[in-house]
């Protein structure tokens, strides 16, 4: 039986994450709706029913507040093994044993559409922010420096899969997924382009396996 002392910490932390996903559904709403200077830490207070020094406590500054909500976006779960959390190589690890090159691809591309589809409208409020607003400029080089990381880690799977190519270094491999999946390109062709989900996602796992195998 839990202590009372323990029983009251637990209450205390669903609370506290009970507030924070509040304060994070207010601030998404607004600076969708607003952008990101339209939406201030008032009126998010505001929506979220709080004060504003609890949006400090629970999440941080302003720009702290834009890094959660990209985060949960980028990190919601997606469809069947691809990961939950931004790490692409995860893709690899399923029970009964590991993946295969090919399933690496397919499931890192399935896990590329649905992080762009869910996060592209916030990338473009970090993207709109990022030039009048130092802390936002530095948290979208953050978020692509962690992507780039983490398709190392994919590369590093498909390497020991030997699934490279010859002559392809790990590093160069990962720039390439970067360059290819990065969310920009997705912005670009979808969004501004007009292609469908289905020739994005045809043309990005023909152009990963071209560039890697």
């Amino acid at each position: 039986m839990d202590s009372p002392g323990k029983t009251r910490s637990n209450r205390r932390s669903v609370q506290s994450e009970t507030t924070r996903t509040v304060i994070l559904d207010a601030a998404e709403h607004l600076m969708l709706e607003r952008g990101y200077i339209g939406a201030s830490l008032a009126a998010i207070a505001a929506d979220a029913g709080v004060v504003v020094q609890t949006i400090y406590n629970s999440v941080g500054s302003k720009a702290d507040v834009l890094a959660a909500v990209l985060e949960r976006g980028a990190t919601e779960p997606v469809s069947e093994a691809v990961p939950a959390r931004e790490n692409p190589r995860s893709a690899q690890r399923v029970p009964g044993g590991p993946r295969s090159a090919t399933d690496i691809i397919r499931l890192l591309v399935d896990w590329c559409v649905e992080t762009n589809v869910r996060t592209a409208a916030l990338r473009r409020v970090v993207g709109q922010a990022a030039g009048i607003d130092a802390d936002v400029a530095r948290l979208e080089v953050r978020d692509s420096a962690r992507l780039l990381h983490n398709f190392s880690e994919t590369a590093t799977a498909l390497r020991d899969r030997n699934a490279l190519r010859s002559g392809l270094s790990d590093h160069e491999a990962a720039a390439a997924i970067w360059a290819l999946a990065h969310p920009q390109v997705y912005r670009s062709l979808v969004l501004d382009l007009d292609w469908s989900l289905g020739a994005y996602r045809e043309w990005l796992g023909n152009t990963l396996r071209a560039a890697l195998f």
